[in-house]
């Protein structure tokens, strides 16, 4: 997965205004030649190990429509604007296809890859390498690639002792503890898993919770102990 120079960024950039100006069929072409490498980039980080060929064609889909509604006088980047037209074809694609459930939490890990990947863009003026978004978020980049595949195939096929963080941060719990307490979460019932979550989540006391919830005290305090006692295998 080779990340775009900055040479072939500026390219681009110029291209893309160009276009927006004149309409210029060798702008178009420019932009293509140039947008090649952020939607490989992309469709690698979605397909990690081999590159999807489905995901590289609709790529390049969003790169066109990014380049067709690009207006260079709202001050925003063409390569910008273009990553969140690429991202989106293929995250359509992706739910077309439609095999596999996504658990909420490695939707989370895989929307703070690509957010960190676009901000390490910017800072850098060139796509950031796997090392570069792995020291960023504090996952393993095994762990990332792991992460990446998550709707793409089954939960039992991502190998989740792979997504690790790399070092330890104070008063922080590491990747894979909160990834084992929000997989033990999903395991509860809807009540037991509101509780959970206003509690420890949202720094509810128990008597709030209840209000809220239309519960009584008691009520609340057992689902929370019993909650507890079923997440205390996956965390140990």
């Amino acid at each position: 997965m080779s990340a775009p120079t900055k040479q072939k960024n500026s390219a681009m950039e110029a291209a893309a205004r160009k276009f927006a100006e004149t309409g210029s069929v060798d702008a178009k072409s420019e932009v293509v030649k140039a947008g090649a490498s952020l939607v490989k980039y992309y469709a690698g980080l979605y397909s990690p190990g081999r590159l999807d060929e489905d995901l590289v064609q609709v790529g390049y889909e969003g790169l066109l429509k990014a380049l067709k509604r690009f207006n260079p006088h709202r001050g925003t980047m063409f390569s910008t604007y273009a990553t969140h037209c690429i991202i989106g074809e293929i995250r359509h694609e992706l739910r077309g296809r439609g095999p596999f459930k996504v658990p909420e939490w490695l939707k989370n890990l895989q929307s703070e890859v690509l957010s960190v990947t676009e901000v390490l863009a910017q800072e850098n003026g060139t796509m950031p390498t796997l090392d570069q978004i792995a020291y960023r978020i504090n996952v393993d980049e095994e762990g990332i690639v792991e992460a990446m595949q998550g709707g793409c195939v089954s939960l039992d096929e991502i190998d989740l002792s792979k997504v690790r963080s790399l070092r330890y941060e104070s008063f922080k719990l590491p990747i894979e503890d909160k990834i084992a307490v929000q997989m033990s979460i999903e395991k509860m019932d809807e009540l037991q898993q509101k509780v959970i979550k206003m509690i420890y989540y949202e720094g509810l006391t128990q008597e709030e919770t209840a209000r809220r919830l239309g519960l009584n005290q008691r009520k609340v305090s057992r689902l929370l102990n019993r909650g507890l006692k079923e997440m205390r295998p996956y965390v140990v």
